[in-house]
């Protein structure tokens, strides 16, 4: 019974790929430049920050005093300026939560909780969505009562 299983498990795969557009499925990689990108903003790494947005990134940052919808890579770069002058370009101390992943064969997204601290402490709940390897979608949602789990 057991190879009956694994027999139609790979049929149903080799049926799958065409739909997939013989695409890999996009993971790891993305994980770890979410784990980069988050890194980059405790350490107050602009260059670090902007490395992996598309041209058309979209941030969604929702609470606090640079929420709003920003768009493109010059707008994205002049809100992460002022969130690194608030701490007077100084890295925060920070906690993160185990990142979440959840990919196919157009892209990842990425979720982790992170605490930062620093000259205005706040927990964030963040969503990072990449596509061919670029951060395309950003949400940065200031979230007080957040439990950030290890």
């Amino acid at each position: 019974m057991i190879r009956k299983t694994k027999v139609a498990s790979l049929i149903l795969t080799l049926a799958l790929l065409p739909w997939c557009g013989g695409q890999a499925v996009a993971g790891p990689l993305d994980e770890a430049k979410a784990k980069a990108h988050l890194d980059a903003v405790a350490a107050g790494d602009l260059e670090a920050l902007m490395r992996d947005y598309a041209d058309d990134a979209y941030m969604e940052w929702v609470g606090g005093p640079l929420d709003g919808r920003y768009r493109g890579k010059a707008e994205i770069r002049a809100v992460w300026q002022k969130f690194i002058a608030v701490n007077g370009g100084q890295p925060r101390p920070a906690t993160f939560g185990k990142l979440k992943a959840f990919s196919n064969p157009h892209g990842t997204s990425v979720e982790a909780g992170a605490g930062y601290g620093g000259k205005l402490p706040m927990k964030v709940w963040h969503a990072l969505t990449y596509r061919d390897g670029d951060l395309t979608t950003e949400v940065w949602q200031i979230a007080p009562a957040l439990q950030i789990e290890p």
